[in-house]
C-alpha cells in the first residue's frame, strides 16, 4: 500500500534570485538585441525571460506543521513537509494539507445503553494528520471522514455500557471514565488509521438520560444508590455485632443464653442500621 514520501524539491529563496538574475539579464540582452536589430536574439531573449516567468510558478511556501502533496497529471510525486520557501516542478499541482492538532466535539447524540436506557451523549476528540497522502487519496474528504467515524464509534461504544453501575467490578460511562475514555481514543484511532490520522485524546464531554426518563432514571439511582449503601451498612454492622459478641466471650465478662444473645443482636442491629439516632433505655434491674 502506497504511504507518504518525501517529495523531490530545492530550497526556494537560491532559486528565486537565480530566475530574478536571468530575467535581468534576459531584459539588457532584449534591449541589445532590440538596438542591433537582430531578431533571432530578441526571440531568445523573450524566450528566456518566459522561461524565468514560468520557472517561478514552481516556488510554494510551507509553514510550520503543514505539508504540500504534490501530483503531476493525477500521479503521486510526493510530500513536502520542510518548511520555509521551495521550488519544484511549475507542473506539478501543490496542495496544502494542515498537520496541525485540531479537535472538535461530537453532537449531542441520543443513544441506548447496554439496558436499554435512552442517554444523551458527547464526545471531544483530539486529532491530527499523519499521513497526508492516505488523508488525501485514501478518502473523499478526511476531515468529513473523522467526524463521522467519529460518532459512529461513540455510539458503538455507548451500546456496551451502562450509564450507571453501583459495583466496583462493573465499568459504566459515568463511573469509569479514563477507561472508556481509553477505550474510545481507540475504538477511534483503528476506524481512523486508513485515513491517515492518529487520534490524540478522546473522552466524554456530555452525558445524561434523555429528558423524556430523566426524572424517572433519578428516583431510579437514588433507589439504587440507597439500596447499595443499606446493604454496605448491613454487612458492616453484622461484622460489628459478630466481633462485640466474639469479645464478651472471650473476656468472660457475661455469658448469655440463646434467648438474650438473640435479643442483644436485634438491638444492636437497631441502633447501627438505623438512619436516625436512637434513644438508649437505661436497664437498672437484674439481667434477667
Amino acid at each position: 500500500m502506497t504511504k507518504e514520501r518525501p517529495a523531490v524539491s530545492l530550497p526556494g529563496i537560491p532559486v528565486l534570485l537565480l530566475l530574478l538574475a536571468g530575467f535581468i539579464f534576459g531584459i539588457f540582452r532584449l534591449i541589445h538585441h532590440l538596438r542591433a536589430d537582430e531578431l533571432v536574439g530578441v526571440l531568445l531573449s523573450l524566450l528566456g525571460m518566459a522561461t524565468a516567468i514560468l520557472l517561478l510558478v514552481g516556488l510554494f511556501m510551507v509553514e510550520p506543521n503543514q505539508a504540500r502533496v504534490l501530483t503531476l497529471f493525477g500521479a503521486y510525486r510526493g510530500s513536502e513537509r520542510r518548511t520555509g520557501l521551495r521550488w519544484a516542478n511549475p507542473f506539478y499541482a501543490k496542495r496544502q494539507i494542515s498537520l496541525r492538532v485540531r479537535n472538535f466535539e461530537t453532537e449531542h447524540l441520543k443513544v441506548n445503553d447496554l439496558d436499554g436506557n435512552p442517554i444523551e451523549i458527547a464526545s471531544v476528540v483530539v486529532w491530527r494528520v499523519v499521513d497526508s497522502f492516505e488523508a488525501v487519496f485514501h478518502v473523499d474528504n478526511y476531515e468529513n471522514f473523522v467526524h463521522v467515524q467519529s460518532e459512529s464509534a461513540l455510539r458503538n461504544l455507548t451500546t456496551h455500557f451502562s450509564y450507571d453501575a453501583h459495583t466496583d467490578d462493573v465499568k459504566s460511562l459515568r463511573g469509569s471514565t479514563a477507561e472508556i475514555a481509553e477505550q474510545l481514543r481507540t475504538e477511534i484511532r483503528d476506524r481512523l488509521e486508513q485515513a491517515g490520522v492518529d487520534v490524540l485524546e478522546a473522552r466524554i464531554s456530555h452525558l445524561a438520560y434523555a429528558p423524556e426518563i430523566a426524572h424517572a432514571m433519578l428516583q431510579r439511582q437514588q433507589a439504587s444508590a440507597i439500596i447499595a449503601a443499606r446493604q454496605k451498612i448491613v454487612d458492616g454492622a453484622v461484622g460489628m455485632v459478630e466481633m462485640a459478641l466474639d469479645h464478651l466471650e472471650k473476656k468472660n465478662i457475661v455469658h448469655l443464653d440463646p434467648e438474650r444473645r438473640a435479643a442483644m443482636v436485634s438491638n444492636l442491629l437497631v441502633v447501627l442500621c438505623s438512619d436516625r439516632a436512637v434513644t438508649p433505655v437505661v436497664n437498672t434491674g437484674t439481667l434477667y
